[in-house]
């Protein structure tokens, strides 16, 4: 048979918020609960990846408000996993010459953010998979086969990222008509293996 460990191992971003953490659940409630007398927008009126411009269009004041949410201390480190992303992708990191990597960009405040998303992972993953956290503000400089991310424009210093962006569906992105050959990843129980598969 084939030398082993002669196949390389596909390598596959994982993004954190909206993808593995519920960050619209987790902003919404803290949100109504900060500011019960204020407007909100439903999950299902959700419009666009930047949740402080849709609520800034909805209140001149709105968009600061929703800001300081997640740069509260405990909102990342609070935020509960999506349904079956925990499982899914330890399954994933499990599986034969497969490289499993959480790729997030914390917020510019960085007082608790980086902290806090490290302590998410250890808590819902184990303290092994925090050799597996690539923290960058810019993912095209990352190098993978596929990306699973539910931000629709993702754009940086490389114009050709080595990664095929999956969007991951997510209530801001729901609407969106993608061009082919573009593909989502529907939620968790969608066949995510199928997508990694087709890469190999």
């Amino acid at each position: 048979g084939p030398i082993a460990g002669s196949r390389r191992a596909l390598r596959v971003l994982v993004d954190m918020d909206g993808v593995l953490a519920d960050f619209e659940g987790g902003f919404l409630k803290k949100f109504r609960a900060r500011y019960p007398d204020k407007p909100y927008i439903a999950l299902e009126d959700r419009r666009g990846f930047w949740v402080s411009e849709q609520y800034g269009r909805l209140g001149p004041e709105l968009s600061e408000k929703a800001i300081s949410i997640w740069e509260s201390k405990n909102f990342f480190i609070e935020l509960d996993p999506l349904p079956g992303a925990v499982e899914a992708v330890k399954q994933m990191a499990n599986l034969a010459d497969t490289d499993v990597f959480i790729c997030t960009s914390p917020i510019k405040k960085y007082r608790y953010c980086p902290y806090e998303k490290y302590a998410w992972v250890e808590k819902h993953f184990g303290p092994e998979f925090l050799e597996q956290i690539v923290l960058t503000r810019d993912k095209t400089v990352v190098s993978a086969d596929l990306l699973i991310d539910d931000r629709p424009d993702i754009t940086g210093a490389e114009l050709n990222p080595s990664w095929e962006h999956v969007l991951f569906t997510a209530c801001h992105n729901r609407h969106l008509q993608l061009k082919p050959p573009s593909r989502r990843l529907q939620s968790w129980t969608d066949d995510w293996r199928a997508i990694l598969d087709s890469k190999r």
